[in-house]
């Protein structure tokens, strides 16, 4: 079982290293792999597990923050509209992407930078995307075409950086921060703003 000292942190230059395709169909090795990585998130809704279990709770984590350089990740994440978006994602390619631009106005944060980072990300609103998707009920992988926009979109992005050795704090404009470009508008919640 993975815990929060599973998780590499921005100090591991592994995790600046670009990742490998992984074969499918998946081995032994890389299903257990990301039933591990789909588990932690999962636990950390809730809270009694994620104490008792030393986890720090996220929406996102990429294979390559438990220092395996495989393109995969697992989102386990509610969107603006509270409705469920749970993807195991293998081998994934970003197809197309909207000129628009969005972020999240409290910033992004990650299981492996583990201090406040002040700065905004902004992002591709619509992305079109492909991957082999991993079936968590019947551990099978079917190869998957969909289009994310706003917070899904962004938590998607953010992992996928994750397979190319890039984290969100590359993203943030060293001279402004909190500059926002005229194609950018932020993710808007119906309901309490979450932290990635």
């Amino acid at each position: 079982m993975l815990n929060y000292n599973s998780i590499i942190k921005e100090d591991n230059l592994d995790l600046r290293k670009q990742s490998e395709n992984v074969k499918i169909p998946l081995s032994t090795e890389d299903t257990n792999l990301i039933l591990d990585l789909h588990e932690y998130l999962i636990n950390g809704y809730d809270e009694k597990l994620a104490k008792k279990y030393n986890i720090r709770p996220g929406v996102g984590i990429a294979a390559p923050q438990v220092d395996v350089l495989k393109k995969m990740f697992v989102i386990v994440a509610y969107d603006e509209h509270d409705e469920l978006h749970e993807y195991g994602v293998i081998n994934p390619k970003i197809v197309s992407q909207s000129e628009e631009l969005t972020y999240l106005k409290y910033g992004e944060g990650c299981l492996s930078v583990d201090r406040e980072v002040k700065g905004l990300v902004h992002r591709p609103k619509r992305i079109t995307v492909e991957f082999d998707s991993f079936d968590f009920d019947n551990e099978i992988t079917i190869h998957t075409k969909m289009r994310l926009k706003g917070y899904i979109a962004v938590v998607f992005q953010h992992e996928y950086d994750h397979l190319f050795g890039k984290l969100f704090i590359d993203h943030i404009n060293k001279e402004n921060p909190f500059f926002v470009p005229s194609n950018s508008s932020p993710v808007h919640f119906d309901f309490e703003d979450e932290e990635k």
